[in-house]
C-alpha cells in the first residue's frame, strides 16, 4: 500500500473516531459540538500544503507555506516533517514539484 493511500485510509479512521467521540461527550456531559471551521482534523500537512499551494497558484518557499498553513489552519507545522514529506511525493510523481531548493508547487494536472 502507498503512503498517500495509507495516509487517506488512516485520516478516515480519525475523522470517524473524532466524530463518534464529539458525540459521546455531546451526550456525556452536554457539550455543544465544535464549530465548523478550516480546522486540522483529518487533514494531513501534505493536504494542507496541497491547499496552501494550490491557493497561491505559484511556488512557495517551505518557510513561507509554513507561515500559510499556521494562518489558515492555526497549526505549527514541524518543519522537518514537511521538508521530509513533500520530495518524498515530488519522487513519487504525486501532486506536487520541487522548482528550487525546499520550494515547493503543484504539477499542472494537481491544480
Amino acid at each position: 500500500m502507498n503512503d498517500e493511500t495509507k495516509d487517506l485510509i488512516l485520516g478516515v479512521f480519525e475523522a470517524s473516531l473524532e466524530a463518534q467521540l464529539c458525540a459521546v461527550r455531546c451526550l456525556r456531559y452536554g457539550e455543544p459540538p465544535p464549530a465548523a471551521s478550516h480546522s486540522r482534523k483529518g487533514r494531513s500537512q501534505v493536504d494542507m500544503a496541497f491547499d496552501e499551494l494550490k491557493k497561491a497558484g505559484s511556488p512557495l518557499h517551505v518557510s513561507l507555506l509554513l507561515e500559510r498553513i499556521q494562518a489558515e489552519f492555526g497549526v505549527a507545522v514541524d518543519r522537518e516533517s514537511l521538508v521530509s514529506s513533500l520530495p518524498k511525493k515530488v519522487a513519487r510523481g504525486a501532486r506536487f514539484l520541487r522548482p528550487e531548493k525546499n520550494t515547493f508547487a503543484l504539477k499542472q494536472d494537481s491544480r
